[in-house]
């Protein structure tokens, strides 16, 4: 099975993502890593699919590497490792634009759900197909799009 590409969003921080330390607030990190997970999910996933299904979080690790401030500009980088019917492991890189620097990464564990019943459901194959594993953390390059 071919692999999926990284997915890519970008972001800036803005004054609300500031703590009292003047660097971006933790809670901050984990809603980026819930945002690239979602518009990684209405890029890449089956349209009638998008209709029917959904995740829900089952476990966040995030590892806070350096600091990130007011104006910095920010590459969200994600991709989908070990992947089950029930249950995903979903990679999450937090980089800093200006110099490539890893801000944060997370490993979060996903398990999919029907929108109808709000009960998990099996992923088909295909499904699982557009998020093919990747096995090696990708080297940070120039994203895509801006946010």
């Amino acid at each position: 099975m071919e692999q999926a590409p990284v997915f890519e969003l970008c972001t800036r921080v803005t004054p609300e993502d500031i703590d009292q330390l003047g660097h971006v607030n933790n809670i901050v990190y984990l809603r980026w890593v819930q945002e690239v997970a979602v518009a990684h999910w209405f890029a890449c996933a089956p349209e009638d699919e998008k209709a029917t299904l959904t995740g829900i979080v089952l476990r966040h690790e995030i590892d806070y590497k350096r600091p990130g401030h007011l104006e910095d500009e920010i590459t969200l980088r994600t991709w989908v490792g070990n992947s089950s019917r029930l249950r995903f492991e979903r990679h999450t890189q937090i980089l800093r634009r200006a110099d490539g620097a890893l801000l944060a990464e997370a490993l979060t564990v996903w398990c999919p759900i029907s929108l109808e019943t709000r009960r998990p459901v099996s992923v088909s194959e295909r499904v699982r197909g557009n998020f093919s594993s990747v096995s090696d953390r990708p080297e940070p390059s120039q994203p895509q799009n801006m946010k």
